[in-house]
Parts: C-alpha cells; structure tokens; sequence
C-alpha cells in the first residue's frame, strides 16, 4: 500500500523535491544571516559600553568580546580591526543624521530653512535624550585619541563632518534663492558656523550637562543661529563720517 500518494514527495530529482530542499537552504541561509546580524548587534553595543566605560585607547577587542559573550575570532569576522569597529559604531548613530541634512539639501524642498534647522534641533535633542547617541558622541569627543590604529577614523568623522557642512551650505543657497535669507549671506561661512555652533554644544554639554539644558533650549538655540542669517549678514557697519576739525585762529598780541 502506497501511504504516500505524492510519489514525488521527498525525491530531490523531482520538480517538487527541489522546491522543498530549496526552502529549507533559504530558511537556513535567512536565519544562519539573522544570528550573524544579532552578532555583529551585540558586538556594537559592548564596544559602545566599553569605550564610554574605558575610553577607546585602553579598550582592547578581548575587552569588547568578553563584555558581548563571543570569541575575538567573531569580532574578526564581522570587523577588521579596532578602528574598522569604532567607525561602524559611529556610522549607526550618524548616518541617520546624514540622511536627514542629505535631504534637507534637495532643491525640491519647498522650505529649505525649516528643514535645515529640524536636523539641527534633531542632532542637539538626540544627544540629550538618546543613551545611544550620547555615548557614541561622548566617546567620539572626550574619549578616544585619533592616534596609531585609530588615525584612520579621523579621516571618517572629517568626512561625516564635511558632509555635513556641504549639504547645510547647499540647503542655505536653496534658502536664499527662495528668498529666505537675504542675498547678502555667505552661504558656506554660514553653514561652517552652524556646524561650529552644533559641534560646540554637543561637546560642552557632554562634558559638563549643567553648561545648559540642552534638550528644552536646542530650538531656542537653533533658531538665535538662524534670525541671525535672517536679520543681518555678516556686513560691517557702515562708517560714519567725521567732520574736519575746525581750527581756531588766535590774534597776535
């Protein structure tokens, strides 16, 4: 008695067999790549706690392995050394940023200014109210020396931050060519000196969060930059003319 009526079933050299052993490889493939992501996950998140604990030059990947329960083998799988490691922590907290400011940048946005200042509000609240922003920021800032095996990743944070300006100066063009802010703004002076502005915060308040709150005045603050551009440029006043001194003539005795 045949118990199975499909005789194919089970037979890899039939149309079916192949399409059932070719689920299960998928099923495989997809969860063999989900545990290799949770990997690479846990990995990040100890190097985040490690480094804010530590600082980055004392932090070795043996530290980092124990701290997120796997083999430094693993941490070599996934990264090719420290530095490869510490740029692929920034990039999970600045590329969102990046992607913001990119398409702030758009010539087809309508208000150009009201988008460049939510990504400014957006990276001064982040710090404030986001553990994993401020432990990335405080470490990229306060707590890692750009030297020997990390001087490369000086080179990612330059790039992350003349991105960013390039982008901020482009969206000012859009805002004066809309008639936004006056003719007379330097767009790319404007943009460094938004980027000084922000850089200055978020350093300051992670070294001493009392300099300010910074979560309840970051659009306060933003928009002080900002009226500034609206209202005036960087012109000089103009001179006021002095009159010629009058001499006085005195009488010969």
């Amino acid at each position: 008695m045949n118990v199975c009526k499909d005789g194919n079933y089970g037979n890899p050299y039939s149309p079916g067999g192949f399409s059932h052993r070719a689920m299960e490889i998928r099923e495989v493939v997809r969860r063999t790549k989900d545990e290799a992501q949770g990997t690479r996950s846990r990995i990040l998140d100890a190097a985040e706690r490690v480094f804010s604990e530590q600082g980055v030059s004392r932090t070795s990947l043996e530290d980092i392995a124990h701290a997120a329960g796997v083999t430094r083998g693993a941490i070599y799988w996934h990264f090719k050394d420290k530095g490869d490691l510490f740029a692929a922590m920034v990039n999970r907290v600045t590329l969102p940023l990046e992607a913001m400011v990119a398409r702030s940048s758009d010539e087809s946005v309508e208000d150009p200014l009201a988008s460049l200042r939510a990504c400014a509000v957006t990276a001064l609240k982040r710090t404030a109210t986001d553990p994993q922003c401020h432990r990335v920021f405080d470490v990229v800032t306060h707590k890692c020396e750009y030297l020997g095996e990390m001087a490369g990743v000086n080179n990612r944070i330059s790039a992350i931050q003349k991105g960013c300006v390039d982008r901020s100066e482009q969206a000012i063009r859009n805002a004066v060519k809309r008639g936004q802010l006056p003719a007379s703004v330097n767009p790319r002076l404007a943009a460094i000196g938004l980027d000084a502005m922000l850089f200055g915060l978020i350093s300051n308040w992670l070294a001493n969060p009392g300099y300010l709150p910074l979560e309840r005045q970051a659009e306060a603050m933003i928009d002080l930059y900002l009226d500034g551009l609206r209202g005036r440029s960087a012109r000089r006043p103009p001179r006021v003319a002095r009159k010629p001194a009058v001499r006085r003539h005195t009488r010969a005795a």
